[in-house]
C-alpha cells in the first residue's frame, strides 16, 4: 500500500467507526424505547382493564361521565400497542410514522385533563358506589400501592419520553440518509406537540409534587406516636429526614435522634420501646423547632475531615448536631440554610 493511499484508508474507517458508534447507539435507544413502551402499556392496561371496562359494564358512572374522566385513553393504548409491535419487529420508521398520525390524541387528553381530574374528584366525594369501588380496585397486588390518580396523567409523562427518544434517534442516525430526514420530521412533530400541551404538563407536575408531599407529611405523621405533634398542616413540605447526633450542653453522652425538616420546622424525635404493644415500630416526638427564627453555622466540617457539627441558634436554645459522615452533614446544612433562608424571604 502506498503511502499517498493511507490517508483515504485512514479516513474511510474513522466515517465507518462513526456510523458503527451511531447504530450501537440508536439500536440502545430503540431498545430502551421498546421497553419503556412495553412498561407503559402494562400501565395503561390496568387502568382499562380495571377502571374502564368494568365501569362500562356496571354502569356505575354515566357514560358523558366515564368520558370526561378517561378521555380517549383506550385509543392512547391502541396506538402505542401498534407502535411496540412495530418496535418489536424492527420496522422503526414506518413505526414511528403511524404512530405520529395519532399524537392529536394526546393534545385532546392534555386540554381535557384538567376537567378530568376535577370530575373524578367530584365522583368520588359525591359518589358513594364509585368511590367504594375505586378503592376496591386500588387494593388489587397488581396496582402496587397506586391510585387512580397516579396512573391517569401517565400519557402526558410519555409524551415527554417519546421526544427525548426521537431526539436521540435522530442524533444518531447518519445525516446523509432518507431515514434521517423522516426522522427529523417526526422529532419535529412531537415537539410540537409537546409544546402545546406544555402548560398542563408543568399543572400535572404540580399536582404530583403536592401529592407526593401529602404522602410524606402522612407518612411521619402515622411515624410519631400519639396525636399530639401536627405534621398535616396546610402549605408545610417535606424536606427530609436521617438520624444525627445531638451533643448535649452539660457534657453528657451523644444522643442518637430521627430528624425531619419540613420547610417550617424541624422535629427530633427517639424510638419508643421496642417491647411496647402499640408503638414498637413508631418515634417519640422530643422536640419541635421552629425555623423562622433560626440560625443555621457550620462548626466543623468545612474540609474533607472525618464528619461534621452543625450550631442551629434559636432564641432560648442552642441546638449543637453532628454526624460522622462528612457528606451527611454537608447535606443537612445546605438544606437548613435553604429552608431558614426560604422562610424569611
Amino acid at each position: 500500500m502506498s503511502a499517498s493511499s493511507l490517508p483515504f484508508v485512514v479516513g474511510a474507517n474513522t466515517v465507518e467507526d462513526q456510523r458503527a458508534r451511531w447504530e450501537r447507539k440508536r439500536s440502545r435507544t430503540a431498545k430502551e424505547l421498546l421497553e419503556t413502551e412495553h412498561k407503559y402499556l402494562e400501565q395503561l392496561d390496568l387502568v382499562l382493564t380495571y377502571f374502564v371496562t368494568i365501569l362500562k359494564a356496571k354502569g356505575t358512572l354515566k357514560p358523558a361521565v366515564l368520558e370526561t374522566i378517561f378521555g380517549p385513553l383506550e385509543s392512547l393504548y391502541s396506538s402505542s400497542h401498534v407502535l411496540s409491535l412495530h418496535l418489536e419487529k424492527g420496522n422503526l420508521g414506518p413505526g414511528l410514522e403511524n404512530f405520529c398520525q395519532s399524537l392529536d390524541l394526546y393534545g385532546h387528553y392534555a386540554e381535557n385533563f384538567e376537567q378530568a381530574n376535577k370530575t373524578l374528584k367530584e365522583q368520588v366525594r359525591k359518589n358513594k358506589s364509585f368511590r367504594r369501588f375505586k378503592k376496591l380496585q386500588e387494593t388489587r397486588p397488581q396496582f402496587q400501592g397506586r391510585e387512580l390518580e397516579d396512573l391517569l396523567p401517565l400519557p402526558l409523562q410519555r409524551l415527554h419520553q417519546y421526544k427525548h427518544f426521537f431526539g436521540d434517534l435522530l442524533e444518531n442516525t447518519s445525516p446523509d440518509t432518507a431515514e434521517y430526514q423522516k426522522l427529523a420530521k417526526y422529532a419535529a412533530i412531537i415537539s410540537e406537540t409537546v409544546k402545546s400541551v406544555c402548560e398542563v404538563s408543568h399543572w400535572v407536575q404540580d399536582i404530583f409534587d403536592k401529592r407526593e408531599n401529602s404522602l410524606q407529611l402522612l407518612r411521619v405523621q402515622k411515624l410519631l406516636k400519639g396525636q399530639k405533634t401536627q405534621v398535616l398542616t396546610p402549605g408545610r413540605w417535606y424536606i427530609r429526614e436521617g438520624w444525627l447526633l445531638v451533643v448535649p450542653s452539660k457534657g453528657e453522652e451523644l444522643k442518637r435522634r430521627m430528624f425531619f425538616l419540613f420547610s417550617d420546622i424541624l422535629i427530633a424525635a427517639k424510638p419508643c420501646h421496642p417491647l411496647h404493644l402499640l408503638n414498637a415500630n413508631k418515634l417519640s416526638c422530643q422536640a419541635v423547632y421552629p425555623l423562622h427564627q433560626c440560625s443555621v453555622d457550620k462548626v466543623f466540617g468545612h474540609t474533607w475531615s472525618q464528619g461534621g457539627l452543625l450550631s442551629l441558634s434559636f432564641p432560648h436554645k442552642t441546638l449543637l448536631l453532628m454526624s460522622t459522615n462528612q457528606q451527611e452533614i454537608n447535606d443537612w446544612y445546605q438544606s437548613l440554610k435553604a429552608a431558614v433562608r426560604q422562610l424569611k424571604a
